[in-house]
């Protein structure tokens, strides 16, 4: 049996704020079902509430961001926390565009692209964001082989099974069953309170620097905030969000419901981001442990500090982020060719529907694995690499969205207020410049 929530087709348009406000009403009606609790229906109204922006969220936070984030608490504790405020209010802002586009247009950001700005915008992009699928599922292959590593299972023998277990997921399955397993995937990452936990940090100092920013002028703790900032907005979650939320048929009528969503899906992926920076600062940091190569580096560091079962429960997170990521990226990159060149896509596709779609999704799942079964693969100049994309990428994608996101024409009502135009307007501008920054950072540091 299952619940569903059904907006009145034919009411009139609500303004945004009370839009949210009845999309929040009815997930509490649902959730308080009348008669006796029956936990089944409120499993299933919680999981019919969650969806792509929990997804995309929290795809976000991959083996890359882990590294990104165990080297804020390993090299300065708890500095860095309250950089994880304004990165959590303009996630907020930007995936909000993201989802309000897709449900009022019904179209993906990369067909929204080729429509309002040329083919050549349209194809920069999509090369641009194949490349880094690529190099960013592979570095997610190589955390999934490096999590099962702690286990002394071999990459060679982890990464094609995992391989052939997501392409299987979302070649063979429908968008229902792949996104109830993406929901599945970030379980896991309820193992980094436990790990901050275990590592016996002290709260009250925790609470102090998460609101007291205790900056450095270093240029050590400059790129890792950049890095921070970086690897928490990245295009390919904003691309996901828009096409996830087209597929799963989310019109103007549920925008409510989707923003509670957006904000939830967001707070839980940054809160994880932050408790992976207490585990590493109430331990790697107080005893001198500052360099952290890989997330797996930071596990096996864990281990004398707060005991085995903190390194099992980083690995545990890094698996549960490694698959995640590795499914949803060559989803997303598939999306954006599809969408780039005109093409049927959608998980529920049939491979003879969508062949340009599917040809995508394997081609990129097939390439990374290869490559991330490579003996003595460099993890470290791999991700320099994707830093580098998506350092250039991000800038271009953020611009877009912003510009569709206040088009009057193609939103009509549901386009950017000018309160809130202006907030995106100087998200757009600061992590644009964090990003560019950091590219620049990159090259010089490489050159």
């Amino acid at each position: 049996m299952s619940v569903r929530v059904r907006a009145d087709e034919h009411s009139a348009p609500q303004p945004r704020g009370r839009a949210l406000r009845a999309g929040l009403g009815r997930l509490r009606q649902v959730l308080a079902l009348r008669g006796r609790p029956r936990p089944r229906l409120r499993l299933l109204a919680l999981l019919g509430f969650l969806g792509p922006g929990l997804i995309a969220a929290n795809a976000g936070n991959d083996a890359g961001g882990i590294a990104t984030y165990a080297s804020d608490g390993a090299r300065y504790g708890y500095g860095l926390l309250w950089v994880m405020i304004p990165i959590t209010v303009s996630l907020v802002v930007v995936q909000e565009m993201a989802a309000r586009m897709g449900a009022v247009t019904g179209k993906g950001l990369a067909e929204l692209i080729r429509e309002q700005f040329g083919v050549r915008w349209s194809a920069v992009a999509s090369v641009a964001f194949l490349l880094t699928s690529i190099g960013i599922c592979t570095s997610d292959f190589v955390g999934t082989g490096a999590a099962l590593g702690l286990a002394g299972v071999p990459a060679q023998v982890s990464v094609p099974l995992a391989a052939i277990a997501i392409w299987a997921l979302v070649v063979r399955g429908s968008y229902k069953v792949a996104e109830r397993i993406f929901l599945a995937m970030t379980i896991p990452f309820l193992a980094y309170p436990v790990a901050a936990i275990l590592a016996h940090p002290h709260w009250g100092e925790v609470a102090r620097q998460s609101v007291a920013p205790s900056i450095h002028l270093s240029s050590t703790y400059i790129l890792l905030f950049i890095a921070t900032a970086g690897t928490t907005i990245t295009p390919y979650m904003q691309l996901y969000l828009q096409s996830a939320v087209v597929e799963r048929g989310i019109g103007p009528e549920r925008l409510g419901a989707e923003r509670a969503e957006v904000i939830s899906g967001s707070l839980f992926a940054n809160l994880i981001a932050a408790f992976i920076i207490i585990a590493t600062g109430a331990t790697l940091f107080l005893h001198g442990r500052h360099d952290v190569g890989t997330a797996a580096d930071a596990a096996r560091a864990l281990k004398p500090f707060a005991g085995q079962y903190a390194e099992l429960l980083f690995g545990i997170g890094l698996l549960g982020a490694s698959l995640l990521a590795a499914a949803v990226l060559p989803v997303t990159g598939a999306y954006v060719i599809a969408e780039a060149l005109g093409y049927e896509k959608g998980l529920s596709r049939d491979p003879r529907e969508a062949p340009v779609f599917v040809g995508a999704i394997t081609v990129i799942i097939a390439v990374s694995a290869l490559v991330a079964m490579i003996p003595g693969i460099p993890v470290i100049g791999l991700l320099v690499g994707v830093q580098i994309v998506n350092g250039a990428l991000l800038p271009i994608v953020l611009v877009f969205i912003w510009r569709l996101a206040r088009n009057r024409e193609l939103l009509g009502e549901h386009r950017n207020r000018r309160g809130f135009d202006l907030l995106a307007a100087g998200t757009v501008l600061w992590t644009s410049t964090l990003s560019l920054a950091l590219l620049v950072i990159t090259i010089l540091q490489f050159a």
